[in-house]
């Protein structure tokens, strides 16, 4: 990239969550009606992150009105993007989800992660997952 275009590139946001294909998102859009705005939330799979820096994006797909597939694709420096909210995670073993298009109904689903922590979003492993209630540990006594 020149230096020109250095100069006038945006920073990536810093609230933007660490994403990955298969992640199920709700982008929180800005819309321009008029001379009226209002936010337009969006609710998808993330298909594809490409590009990186000024230029990074990210494409989600969801299901509208009678199986009718949409996909948009968002810059993560773009002004008009208020929010991303990451509402569950899920294990993809490729970068690039386009089979998703020829899927229709439960063949689309994804498997989703088991262990998530609340506040930081990541993935605990099983040996530090809590265990279930009900269950007494060894070597305690009541």
């Amino acid at each position: 990239m020149s230096n020109w275009m250095q100069a006038f590139a945006r920073a990536p946001k810093a609230d933007m969550p660490q994403m990955r294909p298969g992640d199920t998102v709700r982008v929180h859009n800005r819309i321009v009606e008029g001379e009226q705005e209002r936010v337009q939330v969006f609710q998808g799979v993330v298909m594809r992150m490409s590009g990186s820096g000024a230029q990074a994006r990210f494409t989600v797909r969801r299901i509208a009105a009678h199986g009718v597939g949409v996909e948009r694709t968002f810059f993560t420096t773009s002004p008009r993007l208020e929010k991303v909210e990451i509402v569950r995670q899920s294990h993809v073993k490729r970068a690039q989800l386009y089979y998703l298009r020829g899927r229709r109904g439960k063949a689309a689903r994804l498997r989703a992660k088991r262990y998530l922590k609340p506040e930081a979003g990541s993935v605990v492993e099983e040996s530090e997952a809590p265990a279930p209630s009900g269950s007494v540990e060894a070597g305690t006594e009541q």
